[in-house]
């Protein structure tokens, strides 16, 4: 396995395995599948942005992809970016996400994030159990703010504090 920034051709399985999210799991709070152009447009923003998205490749074939970006709008926010991390159904219990997640957090350290916050399922073990792995901590319990799949759902937010910037500036 190899992972490695995502390039223009990697954007079809990257949406396989995010629409495959969206239409089967509580991992997306969406209805709709995201058509390829929507994902180009989301690729090329966080391209724009200098927001890395990493794409986990076995044989040539995305089997998983990880990328963080604006936590919230303001400016303040700067330094804290919502992280996500997403691996192909065929391709999980492999440890992809565990190699997404640690070169992730380390683009995350060369680009001066001080904190990154993940929002998960809170029936999601399995990616809480990630999550901690790496050190986030819980520090929100929203209850019941999705409505999918016939049901109500609790969205926990994790945060990993980093270093950041040695001299954060505002603005």
């Amino acid at each position: 396995m190899e992972i490695q920034f995502a390039q223009g051709q990697d954007l079809e399985g990257i949406l396989e395995i995010y629409n495959h999210a969206i239409l089967n799991t509580t991992a997306v709070y969406n209805y709709q599948a995201h058509s390829l152009e929507m994902r180009r447009q989301w690729w090329e923003e966080k391209c724009r942005l200098g927001h890395p998205v990493l794409v986990a490749l076995e044989q040539g074939r995305v089997v998983g992809f990880a990328s963080y970006g604006p936590f919230r709008a303001w400016a303040a926010y700067q330094y804290t970016m919502e992280s996500s991390v997403y691996v192909h159904p065929l391709h999980q219990g492999k440890g992809i996400g565990i190699e997404l997640y640690s070169k992730l957090i380390q683009e995350a350290q060369k680009n001066e994030v001080h904190t990154l916050v993940a929002g998960i399922d809170a029936e999601n073990l399995v990616s809480i159990a990630l999550h901690r792995k790496f050190g986030f901590e819980p520090v929100a319990h929203f209850k019941q703010v999705g409505y999918k799949f016939g049901k109500w759902l609790d969205l926990v937010f994790y945060q990993l504090l980093l270093d950041g910037p040695a001299n954060p500036k505002e603005g």
